[in-house]
């Protein structure tokens, strides 16, 4: 039997074989990378290494200040990237379409990565400091030393209470209808394209990757939940409602665990 031959097809769609090569390996190379860094986040679970990369193991561990936030924000970037370049795919996708008019698909997915790097590190460096100060707090507080959970309900509380919030649904719709390079293309406005990208997921998201921060590392489930709900809220069609559901459960969550403990005692 002779084999297909599907040159044919790809001349009929302006492409030849070696271009539609190019681009197929393209379109899968932000998938592989987000593949990869859960790869490497469930290994580091399963060896124990995760525990190392927690912020509470930094800060108490004796590790200089110096040396622990870079520490931490390696294993914070693989972790960001595992959970919100899925919710990122359609962003990435516009922007190439943009740049491979002018011939620039590559150099425009690098400036936006570069941009979500940026966007990301700068908001975990200041939630590793603003811990660091926290800790201080609770060691120096007796009362509140003796009462953690009062910072997880906190935490759970904020986060739910911030999926009402304007800006949120502001920033989840810049996020879900991301904003066509304007002509003429240049990479100067495909990197101002991207870090708007950015910081619209960003101020759709912070609260929950803050809430994925208080979790750590080697909470799994915790990051496969969070995602599937942020991928949904960018790319669902009841994104929205979705984050409106996820704050009444966060929210119930926050008073479950306060209710908890007066329960049960503290």
């Amino acid at each position: 039997m002779a084999a297909f031959d599907s040159t044919p097809f790809v001349r009929a769609q302006g492409l030849d074989a070696a271009t539609a090569l190019v681009r197929r390996r393209r379109d899968l190379d932000v998938p592989i990378l987000a593949a990869a860094c859960w790869a490497i986040l469930v290994v580091a679970e399963l060896t124990g290494a995760s525990a190392a990369l927690h912020h509470h193991a930094l800060i108490e561990g004796g590790v200089p200040l110096m040396a622990a936030v870079p520490i931490f924000l390696v294993g914070w970037l693989v972790m960001a990237a595992a959970m919100m370049l899925p919710a990122s795919l359609g962003a990435i996708q516009l922007v190439e379409g943009a740049a491979s008019s002018v011939g620039w698909p590559r150099r425009a997915r690098s400036t936006f990565l570069a941009s979500f790097a940026l966007v990301w590190t700068g908001f975990g460096t200041v939630a590793f400091l603003g811990d660091v100060g926290l800790h201080h707090v609770v060691d120096t507080t007796p009362w509140l030393a003796g009462r953690p959970w009062l910072i997880e309900a906190g935490i759970l509380a904020l986060a739910g209470g911030y999926q009402f919030v304007p800006l949120k649904r502001r920033s989840l719709a810049a996020c879900r209808h991301p904003a066509e390079p304007a002509a003429p293309v240049s990479m100067g406005t495909l990197s101002r394209l991207d870090l708007r990208h950015g910081l619209a997921c960003l101020g759709s998201s912070w609260a929950l990757m803050l809430l994925m921060f208080a979790q750590g590392f080697a909470s799994i489930g915790w990051m496969v939940a969070l995602t599937a709900l942020m991928v949904y809220e960018a790319t669902g069609r009841h994104g929205q409602r979705a984050a409106s559901v996820a704050g009444v459960a966060l929210i119930l969550a926050a008073i479950a665990t306060v209710s908890g403990v007066a329960v049960g005692g503290p």
